[in-house]
C-alpha cells in the first residue's frame, strides 16, 4: 500500500497556510513546506512565511533550511520532502504538504524530473543569454526548435529563461528536454488527497494587492535591502517575486510606488499561472473556496477523514 499524505495547493493568498495548520491539528499532522522561497532563512516577509504564533504549535518542516546565497532545486526538494514524509509516517504522523510551487508538488507526487538531472551550467547560460541579446528571442527559440521541436512548441519564445533551460538540458545530457516532460510513473508515488484552494478572481487579486501593501508595512523594503547587501550577484533567492522587482529602485531608476505596483502585478500573474498548473498537470481531488465561504472547512475535514479512514 502506498503511503497516505495530504497535499494543499492553490495560488498565493487563498489560505493554504491556515488550512494546513487546521488539518494538522485535527488529524495529528505536521506540515511540510512546498514553497520554493520559504526554504530561505531570513526571508520572512516577502515569502509570507508562517510566524511562530500562527503555527499554533504545529511543526513545520523544510522552512529556513537554506542560506539565501545557496541554490535549491526541484530534485533537492523531492529528496528532502520524501525523506520527511517517510519519517513522519514512521512515527504515526500525517504528512501535510502545503505550497504553491507546482514543480515541487508534481515532482513529489510523480517521478517527474523536469530535466532535473542536468546540473546548472553558468557558462552555457551566459552564452545563450548573450546570443538572445544579440540575435533576439525568436532566434534563440529557433535554436531550440531545431534541436527539440516538441519542447519548442510548448515554450513561448518570450520565456527566455525556460528556453535556455531546455537548451541547457540538451547540452548537458544529450537528451531532448521534451523527453523529460512526461517521464513519470503511470501510478503516483503516494496515495495523496489533493485539496485545491481558490476564490473569485477579483477577490483574489484584491487580497494579493493588500498583502503586498501589508508586507511593506511589516518591513519588506528593509528585508530586500539586507538581501541585496549581503548576497550580491546572481543568486536564486533574489529572483523570487517580491525581491527581484526592487533592483531598479535600489539603483535609483524607479520609484518605490512603481516597484510596488510591479510586485502586485507579478504576484497576480503568478497566481494565474499557479491555477493553470494545478488544473492541468495532475488531479486535484477537491477544489474549495475558504475565503468567501469559511464554512467549507467542514466539508474539507469530512473528505479528509473519509480519505484517512478508507482503505
Amino acid at each position: 500500500m502506498k503511503e497516505k499524505i495530504i497535499v494543499i495547493v492553490g495560488p498565493t493568498a487563498v489560505g493554504k497556510t491556515q488550512l494546513g495548520i487546521e488539518l494538522a491539528q485535527t488529524f495529528n499532522g505536521e506540515v511540510i513546506n512546498g514553497d520554493s522561497m520559504q526554504v530561505y532563512k531570513e526571508l520572512d516577509i516577502g515569502t509570507a512565511k508562517v510566524t511562530q504564533e500562527e503555527t499554533r504549535g504545529v511543526l513545520h518542516h523544510l522552512i529556513d533550511i537554506k542560506s539565501p546565497g545557496e541554490p535549491y532545486t526541484v530534485s533537492d526538494f523531492k529528496k528532502d520532502a520524501s525523506g520527511k514524509i517517510s519519517e513522519l509516517i514512521s512515527k504515526g504522523t500525517m504528512p501535510i504538504v502545503v505550497g504553491g510551487t507546482g514543480l515541487y508538488i508534481e515532482s513529489l507526487l510523480f517521478n517527474v524530473s523536469h530535466g532535473g538531472t542536468a546540473e546548472p551550467n553558468p557558462v552555457f547560460r551566459e552564452e545563450m543569454e548573450r546570443f538572445a541579446h544579440e540575435n533576439g528571442r525568436e532566434a534563440l527559440h529557433q535554436l531550440l526548435e531545431e534541436k527539440d521541436p516538441l519542447a519548442a512548441a510548448g515554450i513561448h519564445h518570450n520565456n527566455v529563461r525556460r528556453v535556455i533551460r531546455a537548451l541547457e538540458v540538451i547540452h548537458e545530457t544529450g537528451k531532448k528536454f521534451s523527453d523529460y516532460q512526461d517521464e513519470r510513473e503511470k501510478e503516483p508515488v503516494y496515495d495523496a488527497f489533493v485539496i485545491g484552494l481558490n476564490t473569485d478572481r477579483e477577490v483574489l487579486y484584491e487580497r494579493i494587492n493588500k498583502r503586498v501593501g501589508l508586507m511593506l508595512e511589516q518591513g519588506l523594503l528593509e528585508e530586500v535591502k539586507w538581501l541585496y547587501a549581503n548576497f550580491p550577484g546572481d543568486v536564486q533567492s533574489k529572483k523570487g517575486i517580491g525581491y527581484k522587482e526592487f533592483s531598479p529602485y535600489l539603483d535609483g531608476r524607479e520609484s518605490l510606488e512603481e516597484v510596488v505596483q510591479k510586485v502586485q502585478q507579478h504576484s497576480r500573474n503568478y497566481a494565474k499561472r499557479q491555477l493553470t498548473w494545478f488544473r492541468n498537470r495532475f488531479t486535484v481531488d477537491m477544489w474549495t473556496d475558504l475565503v468567501s465561504d469559511p464554512i467549507n472547512i467542514e466539508a474539507v475535514k469530512q473528505n479528509v477523514n473519509n480519505f484517512i479512514e478508507g482503505d
